[in-house]
């Protein structure tokens, strides 16, 4: 193949410098006015786009440090929010701290008229002690039970290798074998104790569902009482420090007696201290003194403590006799107190089931047609009980101002049953004379009503 030759290089002209010359010559000469106003042209808008997007970078970076600022508003509130709520629940919690320092300094003053209800194990020994004092409240034996303990001892003397179950089986069999006649006083002392141990069963339980009775309406008064106290120790804001009570000796109780070795350390204390002997030294002296005595002269000393025992022995029986006496009184008027309680209790039950009686009786009235009642009949007289505690409210009434209804009531129902035969007597004739007049008002009242009615028929 033909190879292609390279162009051969071209001659620089002669006149290159004059060419260069007139090249600077156009380079130096200044531009014309037009050209000049363009080119400022496109510099300010080159410029004025700089700035358009400066302008817009710092419009996102100002909307951005905007959000930023927010966001740490709402922190900000948020955390003052919490704050105020913590301080808030903080002075509750003092003025809370406050109240149950107070409630602690509050010391009601009453007396509860029923006692605290008992345990479950304090019931039970109480139940417990009844059936010990009361053999009707222990539940009866069978007629077979009764008969066994008859027939126990004759069976073991005629069998007596054999064993508890052998000698129950023994009696078991004979007990089915007896005839229905031989069985029958065993089968009515069974009946006749029953009988009595289901009226105080019956009783305990209407004793038991009154004293609940007493216990709450007496809950509800004491919960009013201490409402009051309280409301009245907040209004005149008493502080009182608790102090532990300690026992106080009783001063009525007579002095333990001094022994013959401390009648002469009392005697010989006063020549020891004129010469300034320390207690020490006396109680060393005087105890070595004692030793080295002789028996005749410690008898003296002995016989004064021995007189000196035997006063305190003759005044510890005194005061242990009058110990006794207060307790026993104690015990008494608390049992009155219970009496009391049990009766008003019964009476609160009662009222009870009237209302209760009475409630039934309005439904079924309602029922049945609505009966007038005739005005001119004779109502019925009081009962010789009523007429008692007619006579007997109004002395206690003023022996006991302030008393309640229910308790005038329950003292009345008391002395009422406590009444001899004689002083009820009169009562009841007073009664029996109203009622009488009464039999004799309902006769005239019954002739006039008959004779009504026939004339109107």
């Amino acid at each position: 193949m033909a190879t292609i030759a390279d162009p051969a290089p071209t001659k620089k002209p002669r006149n290159s410098r004059k060419a260069l010359k007139q090249k600077n010559e156009l380079v130096e000469t200044p531009l014309s006015p037009v050209s000049a106003k363009g080119k400022a042209a496109k510099s300010f808008e080159k410029d004025l786009m700089e700035m358009q997007t400066m302008l817009e970078k710092m419009k996102i970076e100002k909307d951005k440090t905007e959000e930023l600022l927010k966001e740490k508003d709402e922190i900000l509130k948020k955390k003052e929010e919490e704050l105020e709520t913590k301080d808030a629940e903080q002075e509750k919690l003092k003025v809370e701290l406050k109240k149950l320092q107070k409630m602690k300094e509050f010391k009601p003053n009453m007396t509860f008229a029923c006692g605290q209800s008992l345990t479950q194990t304090e019931q039970e020994k109480v139940d417990k002690k009844k059936k010990k004092d009361c053999p009707e409240a222990k539940r009866p034996s069978s007629s077979y039970v009764l008969w066994c303990k008859d027939q126990w001892t004759e069976v073991k003397k005629q069998n007596p290798e054999a064993d508890f179950k052998e000698t129950s089986n023994i009696l078991g069999a004979k007990w089915k074998s007896l005839s229905a006649e031989d069985k029958k006083p065993y089968e009515e002392k069974y009946q006749i104790e029953k009988e009595a141990y289901l009226l105080v069963v019956a009783k305990e339980k209407r004793e038991k569902e009154a004293m609940k009775l007493l216990e709450d309406d007496q809950k509800q008064k004491t919960a009013m009482e201490l409402l009051d106290q309280y409301l009245h120790f907040v209004q005149e804001g008493e502080q009182e420090n608790k102090k532990k009570n300690k026992k106080q000796k009783d001063p009525l109780k007579p002095k333990h007696p001094v022994s013959a070795y401390l009648v002469y350390a009392n005697e010989r204390r006063a020549a020891l201290r004129e010469e300034n002997k320390s207690v020490v030294e006396i109680a060393k002296m005087t105890g070595e003194e004692w030793k080295n005595l002789s028996d005749k002269k410690k008898a003296p000393y002995e016989e004064v403590s021995k007189k000196n025992k035997e006063t305190y022995l003759q005044e510890m029986e005194v005061y242990k006799r009058n110990k006794e006496e207060e307790a026993m009184s104690q015990k008494k008027e608390e049992d009155e107190l219970l009496k009391l309680h049990k009766q008003e209790a019964l009476q609160l039950l009662k009222k009870k089931e009237k209302t209760d009686n009475l409630i039934k009786k309005k439904k079924e009235t309602k029922k049945k047609k609505n009966e007038n009642v005739d005005p001119n009949k004779p109502k019925k007289p009081a009962s010789s009980f009523f007429l008692f505690s007619k006579d007997e409210r109004k002395k206690l009434t003023e022996e006991r101002p302030g008393t309640n209804n229910s308790t005038v009531t329950a003292l009345i129902s008391v002395k009422w049953k406590e009444l001899g035969e004689e002083e009820k007597k009169v009562y009841n004739g007073k009664a029996a004379k109203l009622m009488e007049a009464y039999k004799k008002e309902m006769e005239d009242y019954n002739k006039n009503s008959a004779s009504a009615a026939t004339t109107s028929s």
